[in-house]
C-alpha cells in the first residue's frame, strides 16, 4: 500500500501566485523625450488651470466666460460657440472624434497618450518633481525609507504631502471653476459663501489626485486604467512603440567585457546591463524584456540609454521608438520600413477629417432659431357645436440670440384653416409673440377647421418667422379628427 502524496499549497511553490508590490523609486533623468513631457505638463495644466479666468465678450445678457459649463441654464459656452441641450449631437460627436484621435494615436506611435497627455501621467510627474525637490533623487530616497525617521526627514516629508495638498486642492478647485463665473466664485470659496456642491466636490477632486498622483501611481495606470487591455486589440505590428534593440543590445556584458570581447572577435552587445532604463522608468519595468503592459512609452528609458551610450562613445538610440518587424529585417539585412500611412491609420485620418468637417459645418451653417410643438394627447381632437374640428399644441420657441426678438406664428397645410395663439400680440393682422435672449419660451396654439372632407388626419406646419431678420423655422405635425389613428 502506497501514501498519497500530499497536496502541495501556494505557499510549497517557489514563485508565489501573486508578486508583492515593491515601491518604485523613478531616477530623475535629462534628455529629449523629458524635455517634451515638461513642454507638455507645463502646456497642458496652464491650459487647465487658467482656462477659466479667461473672458469672452458675448453681448450684456450673456455670461462673459470663455468656456463655462451653465448647468442651470443648460447651456455649454466655448468661447464664440454655444451648444443647447437639443444640440447634444456636438458633444457626441467630440466624443467619437476623441476616440477617433485616440485610435491614431495607438495605431503610430502605441502609448503615447498614457506617456505624454493622460491626467495622470501629468499630474504624477508633477508630484514626482515636488517628491525630488524635497526629499531627493532615487538613491537618497530609497535610503531614506529604509533608515529611521529623523526629525528633517519627517520635515521634508511633511512639506512634501503639503505641497500634493495644496496642487490638489486646487486642482478640485478649478475644475469647479468650469461651472461657475470663476472670478465670482473664487470670491465666495473664499467667503464661504458658495454652494455646499462646490466644496463637496473640491473636496473629492482634492482627495482624488492626492491619492492617485502622489501614493497610487503606477498602480493606476497597471491595474485600474483599462486602456492597456484595449490597445493592445487595436495595435498592429507596424504600430512604433518603445522597444529595446536586441539586435544591437545583445549579449549583454559590462564596458569593460565588452571591449575585451570585441578584441578577442567575439560578439559582444552593445547593453552594458547599467539599469538606468529600469531606474528612469515610472512604472519599473525593464523594457529589456520585450512588450509589457506596464509600459506607457513614456521614452525615459530611451533617454536614460542616450546619456549612457553618450559616455561611452556608442551610438544612441539603442532604445528608441521602433517595431519589432525593423529588428527582424536588420538582422536579416533588409532596409527598414516604417509605414505610418497603412489602410488602419488611413481610415483613421478619414474618419476624424469627416466627423471633423461634419460638425464645423453643422455648426457654420445651424439657425440661432427653432421650434418645437407637441400635440396634445387627450382629447387629441375636439368636435366643436358648429362641427368644426379643434386640436391643441403647445408651440415652444427657440431663441439662440443673445437679444430680444419678435415672431410671427402661423401654419400652413390646411386650407380655411384658423390659429389661435395665446398670449400672442396682434399686428396688422398677424399674431406675434416675443421671446427674450438666449431663451425658450412656450405658447399654446388651438388650429380650427370645418371639415377635413373625410380624412382621418392631415400634415400641417407651424411656421415661425422673425420679423425683423425674416428668419424661418418650422416644425411638422398632424391634424386629426375623426377616423385618424391615435
Amino acid at each position: 500500500m502506497t501514501t498519497a502524496e500530499p497536496t502541495k499549497l501556494a505557499e510549497d511553490f517557489e514563485e508565489p501566485f501573486y508578486k508583492p508590490h515593491e515601491k518604485v523609486y523613478p531616477q530623475k533623468v535629462s534628455g529629449t523625450y523629458r524635455r517634451i513631457k515638461w513642454i507638455v505638463l507645463f502646456v497642458t495644466l496652464g491650459i487647465y488651470y487658467l482656462t477659466p479666468f479667461i473672458r469672452w465678450d458675448r453681448g450684456p445678457e450673456a455670461p462673459g466666460q470663455a468656456v463655462l459649463l451653465d448647468l442651470p441654464n443648460r447651456r455649454f459656452y466655448f468661447f464664440w460657440i454655444e451648444i443647447w441641450p437639443q444640440e447634444i449631437y456636438y458633444v457626441a460627436g467630440l466624443l467619437i472624434l476623441a476616440a477617433m484621435i485616440l485610435f491614431l494615436m495607438n495605431a503610430v506611435a502605441g502609448r503615447v497618450w498614457c506617456g505624454y497627455l493622460c491626467p495622470q501621467t501629468v499630474w504624477t510627474d508633477l508630484f514626482l518633481a515636488i517628491e525630488r525637490f524635497t526629499e531627493g533623487d532615487r538613491r537618497e530616497r530609497i535610503r531614506n525609507d529604509d533608515g529611521p525617521m529623523t526629525p528633517e526627514l519627517l520635515a521634508r516629508k511633511g512639506v512634501k504631502h503639503v505641497l500634493w495638498l495644496m496642487i490638489a486642492w486646487w486642482t478640485g478647485g478649478a475644475w469647479v471653476l468650469y461651472f461657475a463665473d470663476a472670478p465670482t466664485l473664487v470670491v465666495d470659496l473664499a467667503t464661504f459663501q458658495a454652494p455646499i456642491a462646490a466644496y463637496v466636490w473640491i473636496g473629492i477632486l482634492t482627495f482624488t489626485t492626492y491619492s492617485l498622483a502622489g501614493h497610487m501611481r503606477e498602480q493606476v495606470c497597471v491595474y485600474m486604467c483599462p486602456w492597456p487591455r484595449i490597445q493592445a486589440a487595436l495595435t498592429d505590428e507596424d504600430a512604433m512603440n518603445v522597444t529595446y534593440r536586441y539586435d544591437r543590445g545583445e549579449p549583454r556584458m559590462s564596458a569593460k567585457k565588452s571591449v575585451a570581447a570585441h578584441k578577442k572577435g567575439l560578439p559582444a552587445g552593445d547593453c552594458v546591463d547599467c539599469h538606468q532604463c529600469v531606474a528612469v522608468c515610472p512604472t519599473g519595468i525593464d523594457i529589456r524584456e520585450g512588450p509589457d503592459l506596464g509600459c506607457i512609452q513614456c521614452g525615459l528609458c530611451i533617454d536614460a540609454c542616450d546619456t549612457i551610450m553618450e559616455k561611452l562613445g556608442r551610438p544612441k538610440r539603442l532604445i528608441a521608438y521602433d517595431t519589432d518587424l525593423n529588428i527582424r529585417r536588420r538582422m536579416e539585412g533588409t532596409p527598414e520600413k516604417m509605414r505610418i500611412f497603412r489602410p488602419r491609420t488611413l481610415l483613421y485620418m478619414a474618419l476624424i477629417a469627416g466627423i471633423g468637417l461634419l460638425m464645423l459645418y453643422g455648426l457654420a451653417t445651424r439657425s440661432l432659431l427653432d421650434v418645437n410643438t407637441i400635440h396634445d394627447r387627450n382629447p387629441a381632437f375636439v368636435v366643436l357645436s358648429d362641427g368644426s374640428i379643434r386640436n391643441g399644441y403647445t408651440v415652444r420657441i427657440l431663441n439662440k440670440r443673445n437679444e430680444t426678438r419678435r415672431f410671427e406664428i402661423a401654419v400652413d397645410g390646411l386650407p380655411a384653416s384658423t390659429l389661435e395663439v395665446f398670449n400672442a400680440e396682434m399686428i396688422d393682422g398677424r399674431q406675434v409673440v416675443e421671446v427674450g435672449a438666449d431663451q425658450t419660451r412656450a405658447f399654446r396654439a388651438t388650429v380650427s377647421v370645418d371639415s377635413l372632407d373625410g380624412e382621418g388626419s392631415h400634415a400641417i406646419a407651424f411656421v415661425i418667422r422673425d420679423v425683423e431678420a425674416d428668419t424661418i423655422a418650422t416644425a411638422n405635425e398632424m391634424f386629426r379628427g375623426p377616423g385618424s389613428n391615435e
